[in-house]
């Protein structure tokens, strides 16, 4: 697992996209989950009843929130400020007019990748608070792809990124 990238996810509303965030992490070897907002949480492993939307977020994460270490955090703020004190780069995943290309985007160090709401995406305040906003290029007749789609575009090229830099030192 790569421990230098967290994925936080912040007021997803569907937890479809969530259990494919969690799928998709685990994937990508993303170090761990920060959830806020009003996104769902995986059940409890011992819970006797489950939601609906616990159904639906376990199905699509097919165990990945048994395997990607998670919290849920009640202040946003609170969290990023921790993160870039610990020296994590926060990165928002959105459109936005400061943002560039998602594959011009050169990690430093740790990186905490941001993703928001599906259909308002990250709050203007919250980007504010990020040290650099990367966006997908979009070529088709719709403007955005579903977030759990955009996402592991995004942690797939930044993951590519930090060790093709890892393998340059190393050859040092």
């Amino acid at each position: 697992m790569q421990k230098s990238l967290i994925l936080v996810i912040h007021n997803i509303r569907s937890a479809h996209n969530v259990g494919a965030l969690f799928r998709t992490a685990d994937g990508a070897g993303v170090g761990s989950i920060v959830l806020s907002g009003y996104t769902p949480v995986p059940p409890k492993q011992d819970a006797l009843y489950l939601s609906d939307a616990d159904k639906a977020l376990k199905k699509t994460a097919l165990g990945a929130e048994n395997t990607v270490p998670w919290k849920m955090v009640s202040s946003l703020t609170k969290t990023l400020n921790q993160l870039k004190k610990e020296g994590y780069q926060i990165v928002a995943l959105e459109q936005h007019k400061k943002s560039i290309d998602y594959r011009r985007y050169r990690p430093t160090g740790h990186v905490a990748l941001m993703v928001g709401n599906e259909v308002t995406g990250v709050d203007s305040r919250v980007l504010k608070r990020c040290d650099w906003i990367v966006e997908l290029p979009m070529r088709g007749q719709k403007n955005s792809l579903n977030v759990a789609v955009a996402a592991g575009i995004a942690l797939y090229q930044i993951i590519s990124t930090i060790e093709k830099g890892t393998h340059k030192k190393e050859n040092l």
